[in-house]
């Protein structure tokens, strides 16, 4: 449909030549409404001024590290401790041969069985070392060191962030500082100022994605704050929406050659404290053939073997989504299309798990520093009959549902299991971006067992229309950053196989405009500009946000819709969307009656499940793809329990 005023230079097409599928003809729609422009000018003698820039490829969003140089200059006499932290770093490594047989959880219990913190990013899809890794999976990075790792959180909707370092050399120290953001403008310049100083040369680089760096969260209400959309206020919580450890020790796994790379990012001048020659001899140590011997014969964590351990106790309370209300919200989410105020809406729910206490909180053992001391503290926090801890609950995860981009938090408050098939961002130290939306998803069967099978099912115009909707949104978000012109798709519709599902994503690339010159652009820059990730919002992205959060209650959605990864001082990072996950946090806590019949306190664990409504979905069809997406994370949990 196209209109024309009689008179004035006003013309109206209802089209989207911005849309990735129609990109030839959206340029032609261009170029005749210019010509049409150029011819009325002529004309009516109406006359153009040309001040000889091109604005055609240009961002438009401004740097970080630009706006930081525009801001008042910081003459280093009130530099606080923090901001000299690990300054000026110099990477040392070792590397030495992934024992055979062994998982990510072997290599991790073996250097640090005790360790209170920790920060996987598990490829646990990744193929024996034998064989060819999956490209999307072939690394595993493990955080060491969280103890003296210092950590930036912040609160959205505060004007500061809080820095923590807990330990020193080995010595205790528990501080927290609360660092005015107003000095830097907002979160995000905070970090780019601290990234930026620890910038590794591409001398100093390494041939792993990751030497050292930010590694953690950042919730969907953080994304929600970046582009406009107000968190409700007072929130009943203070937990923290960025939260981002600046690791210097680290374990990266090559699943493809089957090496374990070791690697300790120190500040110059700094004394070897031989932890790197350690970890080896613990590594090293199991090549020996009775350890060999035990990885290959063990198929399973043994408490998945006791039949009492797959079922739920009876002091076990689990909520799922009723299904008339879900399908209700999608009847809501349609009105909405309809009217005109979105073209898709991705629509969430959560289940609530509530069980007796697995993990003892974090600040209860933050007291002590010595691995003797840590298992008194671990052992007083749970009874004989506790159910399997947050780490066992991963163990299983990831043996059920493997998956690529698969991670497990414990920080801080927050405790994170996830077996996250999508990457959200990924960038390297070229400055070249690229985003992995994954929206059509269909169920493995009897019926549907093949990709060819999974194909004829999802190419087709409503399960397609999802994946180019968020797939045109990201387009946006990365023109913002890299410029008009620096965008391509070079992988289109494409289906994938996954443990349990077959999933349809799309790769969108952008090139950083002024990448690694002075006051350029980073691929921080495209993070901060992308969250939360479109995959879990809709289009238009605001509004899309907007409404949602009337129909799905004002509940937040907290780490489920947020991303984990990390920012490597080498200017690299990986990000990935935190979906098909459980989580919980350290002060959600109810009374609920125990296997004796008295009254005892529960943790209460989260899982995010939904999917993308269009006009043409159905609300049977929406509700059965959120209680698949659920099935994985759900199955597992009542499995270990």
């Amino acid at each position: 449909m196209g209109v024309r005023h009689r008179e004035k230079p006003f013309w109206g097409v209802q089209y989207h030549p911005e849309s990735v599928c129609t990109e030839a003809e959206g340029n032609r729609v261009i170029v005749n409404w210019f010509e049409e422009a150029r011819r009325w000018n002529e004309r009516t003698g109406r006359e153009v001024l040309v001040d000889g820039r091109s604005l055609a490829r240009a961002a438009t969003k401004r740097s970080l590290l630009g706006q930081l140089a525009e801001m008042s200059k910081d003459d280093g006499e009130d530099r606080q401790w923090w901001e000299e932290f690990d300054a000026d770093p110099i990477l040392h490594s070792v590397t030495v041969p992934l024992p055979w047989g062994a998982q990510v959880p072997d290599i991790i219990e073996a250097v640090d069985p005790d360790g209170p913190e920790r920060i996987v990013l598990d490829s646990a899809n990744a193929a024996p070392a034998t064989s060819r890794a999956d490209v999307r999976g072939r690394y595993s990075i493990i955080a060491a060191g969280l103890d003296e790792a210092l950590r930036i959180e912040h609160h959205t909707g505060d004007g500061y962030a809080t820095v923590r370092l807990k330990s020193l050399k080995g010595l205790l120290v528990n501080i927290s500082q609360q660092v005015t953001l107003s000095r830097y403008g907002d979160i995000w310049k905070l970090i780019a100022k601290f990234h930026e100083a620890r910038h590794l040369s591409a001398d100093d680089s390494s041939t792993t994605p990751f030497v050292g760096g930010f590694m953690g969260y950042i919730t969907y209400e953080q994304g929600l704050a970046d582009i406009g959309v107000s968190v409700d206020q007072p929130r009943p919580h203070h937990r923290p929406d960025v939260c981002l450890s600046w690791v210097t020790k680290s374990i990266v796994i090559d699943h493809l050659l089957g090496l374990i790379h070791l690697q300790h990012l120190r500040s110059s001048g700094t004394e070897d404290d031989t932890w790197l020659d350690k970890t080896a001899r613990k590594l090293l140590s199991l090549q020996n053939s009775q350890r060999r011997q035990s990885f290959n014969s063990r198929k399973e964590a043994p408490h998945l073997t006791s039949p009492k351990a797959r079922r739920p106790s009876r002091s076990t309370s689990i909520q799922t989504p009723l299904t008339k209300e879900y399908e209700d919200k999608v009847r809501i989410c349609q009105e909405y299309i309809a009217a005109g105020e979105s073209y898709e809406l991705c629509l969430t729910d959560q289940t609530t798990i509530a069980r007796p206490l697995s993990d003892r909180p974090l600040t209860e053992l933050s007291d002590g520093n010595t691995s003797n001391q840590r298992k008194q503290r671990r052992s007083s926090s749970v009874t004989a009959t506790a159910p399997p801890s947050s780490w066992s609950l991963y163990k299983l995860l990831r043996t059920r549902q493997p998956a690529p981009f698969a991670s497990y938090l414990r920080l801080g408050e927050a405790t994170l299991v996830s077996a996250s098939p999508e990457r959200f961002l990924t960038y390297d130290r070229s400055g070249l971006c690229s985003m992995r939306p994954m929206k059509g998803t269909v169920r493995k069967s009897e019926a549907v067992s093949t990709i060819e099978q999974a194909e004829k099912i999802l190419h087709v115009p409503k399960e397609e229309a999802e994946n180019l909707m968020i797939v045109d949104l990201v387009r946006h978000d990365l023109h913002a950053i890299c410029g008009a012109g620096n965008v391509t798709v070079p992988d289109l519709l494409r289906v994938e196989e996954y443990q349990s599902v077959f999933q349809m994503i799309t790769v969108v690339e952008g090139q950083l405009p002024n990448h690694g010159q002075e006051r350029g652009y980073t691929g921080l820059d495209v993070l901060a500009a992308s969250l939360p990730p479109g995959s879990m919002t809709g289009a238009p992205k605001k509004r899309s946000c907007e409404i949602l959060k009337e129909i799905e209650g004002h509940k937040e959605r907290s780490l489920y819709s947020g991303v984990v990864g990390y920012m490597c001082a080498t200017g690299r990072g990986d990000w990935s969307v935190t979906i098909r996950s459980l989580f919980r946090w350290d002060d959600e806590q109810v009374a609920m009656e125990g296997e004796e019949g008295e009254e005892e306190k529960h943790e209460v664990w989260r899982i995010g499940a939904g999917g993308a409504v269009t006009i043409l979905s159905t609300p049977e069809g929406e509700r059965e793809e959120m209680f698949t997406k659920l099935a994985g994370p759900l199955r597992s949990f009542g499995e270990a329990c």
